[in-house]
């Protein structure tokens, strides 16, 4: 202001009249506004246009409502001035115009912010802490923190002492998180699942309680999952941050892995258990062709010479259909390639001795 009182008592001079000098001020505020205008659309033409990135053009068409009514505001304040308002009048007016400059310019700031998450959720980068499923919570957490902020700065301008009130809320948070501790440690779990995302909705999970299923449902208090008998188990987000999770979906692909342990008698021929095997998994059409199924020779049973076959189905749920097909068709397989399945069985020596 030290730098502006000789030019405003250079225009009082030049014009006497306050009507006159608050006059001047508002045309000047109107036409600095449509200048300002006319400047960032010239600007966004040369420049921003011109590029592929949309960042800076929305940069350009936000900056003009807060740009253009912030300088029609700053001309009214000294038209005020001129007119030697009343200090009452002048400080509510001016709060007023503040008040408006902040909504303004947090509404600019609120939308940069909410473009950088978008951004962020839609580069696909698997280390983004923003994603697509977790940018719900960060949008409507930068919407408490930009109301929140607002509604400091306004009383902030309004002169409203604002430490009574952020006690109060501490205060209020504190007797809420002991009244509510068990619902909070859920809160607090559900945004960690849904940042971290340790499982997704349609995958299946093996939990170290022995519930598995898939996921139908994350919520910020719980989390659903539809077991194979079709009945669906709502699990608090506390016991899900503490319990170990087998997620059977992730990996580099969602196919999973079964095994058919079968045992064959000693002298059975191996390249032989090894074909027929193979061959059964062949036919299988519910097996993925890709990797490819093999058998293993895995040891030497009491009874038995134990042998797997691995193969991939295309998703955990179906491993127990297909289990149950490939038991049956092994089995069948190996009867008619005349290979013996043994049983557990005792060899009993018996000894005579003279008196």
């Amino acid at each position: 202001m030290k730098n502006i009182k000789p030019y405003l008592e250079m225009i009082a001079e030049w014009l006497p009249n306050p009507w006159a000098q608050a006059s001047l001020w508002i045309v000047a505020g109107i036409v600095l506004s449509m200048f300002s205008t006319v400047f960032f659309k010239r600007l966004h033409f040369w420049g921003s246009s011109k590029t592929q990135n949309s960042f800076d053009d929305l940069i350009f068409e936000s900056l003009k409502s807060p740009v253009r009514w912030s300088i029609i505001f700053a001309s009214l304040y000294f038209a005020f001035q001129a007119l030697k308002l009343e200090t009452l009048w002048l400080n509510l007016l001016v709060s007023i115009m503040i008040t408006f400059s902040v909504l303004l310019w947090g509404i600019f700031l609120y939308k940069i912010f909410h473009y950088a998450l978008k951004v962020s959720a839609q580069s696909n980068k698997v280390n983004s802490f923003v994603q697509n499923r977790t940018l719900p919570l960060f949008e409507n957490l930068l919407l408490i923190v930009s109301i929140a902020t607002g509604i400091y700065f306004i009383l902030v301008v309004w002169d409203i002492n604002v430490g009574p009130l952020i006690a109060s809320a501490g205060i209020l948070g504190l007797a809420m998180s002991l009244a509510a501790k068990d619902t909070m440690a859920n809160l607090f779990a559900g945004v960690f699942i849904m940042a971290d995302a340790p499982y997704q909705i349609g995958d299946y999970v093996v939990l170290d309680s022995g519930e598995r299923g898939k996921v139908t449902h994350i919520g910020i208090r719980s989390t659903r999952i539809l077991t194979r008998d079709d009945v669906e188990v709502t699990i608090p987000n506390a016991i899900m941050g503490n319990s170990k999770i087998i997620n059977e979906s992730s990996g580099p692909h969602e196919k999973y892995r079964i095994r058919i342990k079968i045992g064959f008698a000693y002298g059975s021929d191996v390249s032989k258990i090894r074909e027929v095997l193979t061959l059964v998994a062949q036919k299988n059409i519910s097996i993925c062709r890709d990797p490819e199924p093999r058998v293993r020779f895995r040891t030497f049973g009491d009874s038995a010479l134990t042998f797997e076959l691995l193969c991939w189905v295309p998703h955990p749920e179906l491993r127990g259909r297909i289990s149950d097909e490939l038991n049956e068709q092994v089995y069948n397989a190996v009867n008619e390639a005349g290979l013996v399945i043994p049983f557990p069985q005792t060899d009993v020596h018996l000894y005579t001795h003279n008196n």
